[in-house]
């Protein structure tokens, strides 16, 4: 990939048009139309609405694994066919070959779990073997003064333990919105973890000083590698890119070298992304969505200095939990990404002919999808969940017919 090195937008043109923009954080409604905004840009693209994508061909197959969980997030695989699903209020379940085990897991750390706060994301190290460790994703603190952490521990199959925080988003917050909280595990052996930008502070996906609106790039121990890419002076050490507003998918293609990133837009303008070292995705200055009540956020959907998406859906969709598919038992689906969908609620396939899209399908059309993840066993699981926490989340496991 290519090395890039991102100086700070100057952002002092947008400090109007920002002022008073809150987004309350609420799921995006799909937008009957949008204003056209001014200044340069694309700006019909911020009016044209896209049709919907087809239901898919391919007749599933779908086996209920759990459910009466709330708000499940995310779902990580471990050896002897053990499966953790992390619900959002700060419990982590397991599964065990195919059956919901009653009790939570225990050792979980101190949650916040306050509007859309609380337990995001479990990775196993690519050792878990040898060494037994696992990350976490979280929110900390308190309403007043919060963030997204990231701890590592042991996990011996039953009980969590030796917890030892080895990040903390900067600086603290008073909402309990946008925390980002996706872990990936990288080629080069480090830690990549999204980082939203709390909603009403917007601005600070701008400000490289902070790491809000961030894809962060640490070592296993949270340190900070020496080659990371370089935002200029007073800049994170710990920046990879920046310019986003609420990550919720992440995940790395080995065979295409690419991490893919997907982010909630405001009203339309959800993103797909190809992240790349020091690259700057734009937000707040340029975005395909305006806000929930209907007022432009910025007239720009493309800026000087910063990266077009590789795809955004407008009206929204909602965008949460990404899988690339590799396995067999959906051969044809080689390569192509796994999106969960919560407004526009449904897995969606995007289809992919090398690097460019050619499609995408929707399927389990009217599913709150959560989370998706491609098993061991090929095939694909999901995490579906309803609106306000209600609690009757499940575990599906996905098969072709």
């Amino acid at each position: 990939m290519i090395q890039l090195h991102a100086k700070p937008l100057l952002f002092s043109a947008f400090a109007v048009a920002l002022a008073g923009c809150g987004d309350g954080g609420s799921a995006p409604a799909a937008a009957s139309s949008l204003p056209a905004g001014g200044g340069s840009g694309d700006r019909s693209l911020q009016t044209t609405q896209a049709d919907p994508a087809p239901e898919g061909a391919l007749a599933l197959s779908v086996e209920t694994l759990g459910e009466g969980l709330v708000n499940p997030w995310s779902i990580s695989f471990f050896p002897d066919n053990l499966i953790l699903v992390a619900e959002r209020p700060g419990r982590v379940r397991a599964i065990r070959n195919g059956v919901l085990s009653p009790d939570p897991i225990p050792g979980v750390p101190p949650v916040l779990s306050f509007n859309q706060g609380g337990l995001f994301d479990i990775l196993p190290h690519p050792d878990y073997e040898e060494n037994g460790v696992i990350f976490i994703a979280y929110a900390h603190g308190s309403q007043d003064e919060n963030a997204l952490r990231v701890a590592r521990a042991q996990f011996d199959g039953a009980a969590i333990s030796a917890l030892e925080v080895i990040y903390d988003a900067k600086p603290l917050k008073d909402t309990g919105h946008h925390f980002g909280g996706r872990i990936v595990w990288g080629p080069d052996d480090k830690l990549y973890i999204t980082i939203g930008e709390g909603s009403r502070y917007k601005e600070k996906a701008q400000d490289m000083a902070s790491s809000f609106g961030s894809v962060i790039r640490i070592n296993e121990d949270g340190s900070i590698p020496d080659d990371n890419p370089d935002f200029g002076d007073g800049a994170l050490p710990e920046l990879y890119s920046k310019g986003h507003r609420n990550a919720q998918g992440f995940a790395y293609d080995a065979e295409r070298d690419i991490f893919w990133e997907h982010e909630h837009g405001p009203r339309g303008g959800d993103e797909l992304n190809i992240i790349e070292p020091g690259a700057n995705y734009g937000w707040p200055a340029a975005s395909y969505g305006v806000d929930y009540n209907g007022a432009r956020i910025t007239p720009f959907t493309e800026y000087e200095g910063t990266v077009q998406p590789f795809k955004y859906w407008t009206p929204s969709i909602a965008p949460s939990g990404l899988a690339v598919y590799r396995g067999e038992l959906f051969a044809e689906w080689d390569g192509d990404l796994l999106i969960g969908a919560l407004a526009g609620a449904a897995l969606h396939r995007v289809i992919l002919d090398g690097d460019q899209e050619a499609g995408e399908e929707r399927y389990l059309v009217g599913e709150r999808i959560r989370e998706v993840r491609v098993g061991p066993d090929g095939a694909i699981y999901v995490a579906t969940e309803e609106r306000r926490g209600a609690p009757v989340g499940k575990i599906l496991r996905v098969t072709p017919e």
